[in-house]
């Protein structure tokens, strides 16, 4: 299953068995589904293991983890209506885009295409792919909004727009709260409100109040919900100071929650971020030079490996192209060569829909990276230089 390719919504149902989701408790769902990251903007693994997460990118796994999750509600409240029919319709009720950009995107006859679709332009909030990869994380802080308002559109269609706007504002206005209280802000600190300023869909020219806020969470999810944004963002290096304890304690009392709800929330996002430290990326920032280098390196690793016996063959049949490329591996290439293996790679590019990428404006950039990957995927005649791995 490859959430980056056509049929990828159709393939993941089938895999998927409802008995699972029929025998699992929404309290055991959600906390599943935050243990893979998914509720902390930072999708580590697939919700209830349902699929391997291994190949998979972190916004695919963002992807994998939001049908899921739709799925799951869908089937709790078991609708007549077929499931995508109805996140379709749900889409479409609480956008704000301009009638023009649905035009185009609504026009797909096949429910599972249009989709997919409307679930990558959800998941890419800036489809700059250049831009996006001087970003330090993916900027998916808040898709369980998404979650909470088709859980209500399945109950109640009416004024559906207006409860997920509202909710975002409470979430926005609850969490800056707790952030803009503290003393001394980290680096942590400024990386969370970039992630959740990012986040944010419905710009407010105005934040609402803290009692308005609280005025608005209701339903149980949405508390555990905002009180597992709030321990994420009163977390700094696992100090919770008297006046974020003080924030929560008000926050139990207004919300109406046990104190073991606190509690157990604290304990998963200082468990979370113990065993993912290393994956979180706002945890580890990186100069933007390094970040970019690092998010188009998956990328372009992810594109010819699942291109490999394709691109293989288009090279193969590019006798020029092969000979430099295996030179690459053993000598810089000159400029009139670096120039003869671009117009020979983007031929071969053309060739292939789901390497189009590296046409973008800026793709030029991604191919060093490119010549420095394909060389392991070529038989080790053409590489004098490579050292076989040993077992």
């Amino acid at each position: 299953m490859n959430p980056s390719a056509n049929g990828w919504i159709k393939k993941l149902l089938n895999q998927v068995s409802e008995i699972v989701y029929s025998q699992t408790e929404t309290d055991a769902f959600y906390i599943n589904l935050k243990r893979t990251g998914f509720i902390y903007g930072s999708n580590i693994k697939v919700v209830l293991n349902i699929v391997k997460p291994f190949e998979l990118s972190e916004e695919e796994r963002c992807k994998t983890n939001l049908l899921l999750t739709f799925y799951y509600i869908y089937n709790k409240e078991n609708p007549k209506e077929q499931f995508t029919e109805s996140l379709i319709r749900y889409y479409k009720s609480i956008s704000d885009q301009k009638q023009s950009f649905f035009e185009d995107l609504f026009s797909d006859k096949s429910p599972d295409s249009l989709l997919e679709k409307i679930i990558h332009k959800r998941i890419h909030i800036d489809d700059n792919f250049i831009s996006k990869s001087f970003n330090y994380f993916l900027i998916n802080a808040l898709l369980f909004v998404d979650v909470l308002g088709y859980h209500r559109f399945l109950k109640d269609e009416k004024n559906i727009k207006n409860y997920v706007e509202n909710l975002e504002s409470a979430l926005e206005t609850i969490v800056f709260s707790v952030i803009e209280n503290k003393t001394v802000k980290s680096e942590y600190d400024e990386n969370l409100i970039k992630l959740f300023e990012g986040s944010i869909r419905y710009k407010n020219a105005e934040l609402l109040t803290y009692n308005d806020a609280i005025s608005i969470i209701n339903e149980p999810l949405e508390k555990l919900y905002v009180i597992d944004l709030v321990c994420m963002a009163s977390w700094t290096d696992k100090i919770i100071d008297n006046e974020e304890k003080s924030f929560l304690s008000q926050l139990k009392t207004d919300l109406g929650v046990d104190n073991t709800v606190i509690v157990r929330s604290i304990n998963d996002i200082n468990l979370f971020y113990d065993e993912h430290k290393d994956e979180v990326a706002f945890l580890s920032s990186k100069n933007l030079a390094q970040s970019f280098y690092d998010n188009s390196s998956k990328v372009v690793s992810k594109l010819i490996k699942r291109n490999s016996k394709r691109l293989i063959k288009e090279l193969s049949e590019s006798k020029e192209a092969l000979y430099l490329l295996t030179q690459s591996t053993q000598r810089n290439l000159t400029d009139e060569e670096q120039k003869k293996i671009q117009t020979q790679l983007i031929d071969i590019f053309k060739s292939i829909p789901s390497l189009a990428i590296f046409m973008l404006p800026g793709g030029m950039l991604l191919f060093p990276l490119f010549i420095k990957f394909i060389p392991k995927l070529l038989p080790s005649a053409f590489d004098d230089n490579r050292i076989e791995d040993k077992d």
